[in-house]
């Protein structure tokens, strides 16, 4: 296994890895970004958005990826990480990827000081859950994700003033 620092020539598999991810979530109509989207979100000259690839050592497709931000934390002063997606294909899970890409993202962490490193998981994602688990990450009962999205979201734009 191979893991690393995605580069502008994987921008395709982490398309391919993002639809199915689309697809094992419910959600295959849902993807809109396309590879020039990525391109920009994680090349641009000051990205806000990274990734992590893992490479399987069978064969030349990404086995998997983690796609993450950095966050804030007012409360405790310093920055944290979102992980925004990890997937690793069907072929490829049981073999320790999916804990390689979080133990990456844990130890960037550890080195640059961050208090977090936080994800969603949808409620029926038992399998995602119990792996999450047997990692000791905690379920954040106490919070509810909220999102602006479509129509509400252009209204909410509109009623801005300056």
């Amino acid at each position: 296994m191979i893991l690393r620092e995605a580069v502008p020539a994987d921008i395709p598999e982490l398309l391919r890895l993002t639809v199915e991810l689309a697809v094992y979530e419910r959600e295959p109509d849902a993807v809109k970004t396309s590879e020039s989207d990525l391109a920009r979100a994680l090349f641009a000259e000051h990205p806000a958005v990274f990734a992590f690839v893992v490479e399987d050592d069978v064969e030349s497709r990404l086995a998997g990826m983690a796609i993450w931000f950095l966050t804030f934390s007012t409360w405790e002063g310093v920055h944290g990480i979102h992980l925004e997606d990890l997937y690793v294909s069907p072929e490829h899970r049981g073999r320790g990827h999916g804990k390689a890409l979080l133990s990456r993202l844990a130890a960037l962490c550890a080195e640059r000081g961050y208090a977090r490193l936080e994800w969603n998981v949808l409620d029926w994602n038992e399998p995602a859950i119990g792996f999450y688990r047997s990692l000791d990450a905690e379920a954040l009962t106490d919070w509810t994700t909220f999102r602006l999205s479509g129509d509400p979201l252009a209204v909410a734009a509109a009623a801005h003033v300056l």
